[in-house]
């Protein structure tokens, strides 16, 4: 068996072990364009990705490919239909980083309502060394306890979430965006209520024609001017043009991405130039990567390669 990886890079320096086991794997950090992607794949069985596109041209120039395997949950980067009609099983992994983005999702969240970014400045820029005070007041900071925490995406890292945040003695509320994660026990709303009464939004819902844009400049209209949004699931469900134009006016306090509409972030991102830039946190699509969830990852993919009959 004939396994190729064509986008290896993907994973940082993640051990391949269990996918070494299983047959003749062929490895490349990146590969771009149809024509790279058949020419490696020319002799390959089981192909793993993660943003590399599989299209039906490629399917079709591939007679020996059985199995693609997707080293994420996402599958649009694959054409699922036709990949069905020419009997080529294609395979995800569910579930591997629950933990890691639930962990994220509270690093991005504390450390935009603590201004971390701004005490340590003032420890480290002197201004603590010469000041005749023990503490400082330059910042105010609430605690989650008592505040409704709203969850859209009631799924298993949002779910996650919603147990870490009642640990903080938080009170949780949610909305399905699927309209079929209705019984958690937790205070189930429409949209907008969750909007308007919200004290932190944390997004965790996939990207769908049900969630894309769902969060434009008339829903931050109806959160509290105190309010924190934080967007965990895809870059594609709030609208950055939207979102930038509500920090630039302070209709919310602030807000915390992981995700993009574009991946790497376009130079002229608008969430790049807001006016109070203390009010943002951005980081590059890290929620998924601790050192476990990309263990837990391969070892996913290995099984998925043996529970098709390839190994």
């Amino acid at each position: 068996m004939k396994i190729v990886f064509l986008d290896r890079a993907s994973l940082g320096d993640t051990s391949l072990a269990p996918l070494e086991k299983l047959g003749a794997l062929a490895v490349y950090d990146d590969t771009a364009g149809e024509q790279e992607v058949v020419e490696r794949c020319k002799d390959a069985d089981v192909i793993i990705c993660n943003k590399v596109k599989i299209t039906a041209p490629i399917m079709d120039a591939l007679p020996k490919l059985r199995l693609i395997c997707i080293t994420a949950t996402g599958m649009n980067n694959v054409a699922l239909k036709y990949a069905a009609e020419k009997s080529i099983d294609v395979k995800n992994v569910a579930d591997y980083s629950t933990n890691s983005v639930a962990q994220v999702t509270f690093a991005l969240l504390l450390s935009l309502m603590h201004s971390i970014g701004y005490f340590d400045a003032y420890v480290k820029g002197g201004q603590y060394a010469r000041s005749s005070l023990f503490t400082h007041y330059g910042r105010t900071f609430y605690e989650l306890a008592g505040k409704q925490f709203g969850v859209i995406g009631m799924g298993n890292i949002g779910r996650r979430v919603a147990a870490i945040a009642e640990a903080f003695g938080a009170h949780v509320a949610y909305h399905s965006t699927s309209g079929k994660n209705l019984s958690a026990p937790y205070r189930l709303l429409p949209l907008n209520e969750l909007l308007q009464t919200s004290d932190i939004v944390s997004i965790h819902a996939p990207l769908s024609s049900n969630t894309y844009n769902l969060i434009d400049y008339p829903q931050l209209q109806l959160m509290k001017p105190a309010a924190y949004l934080v967007n965990i699931g895809r870059g594609k469900i709030v609208n950055e043009a939207g979102l930038a134009r509500a920090l630039n006016q302070n209709l919310i306090a602030g807000a915390a991405l992981d995700v993009f509409a574009q991946e790497p972030v376009s130079h002229n991102n608008p969430l790049l130039s807001v006016k109070n830039p203390e009010k943002l946190i951005l980081s590059p699509h890290i929620g998924w990567l601790s050192v476990e969830a990309r263990k837990t990852l391969i070892e996913k993919v290995a099984k998925n390669i043996e529970s098709a009959g390839f190994a």
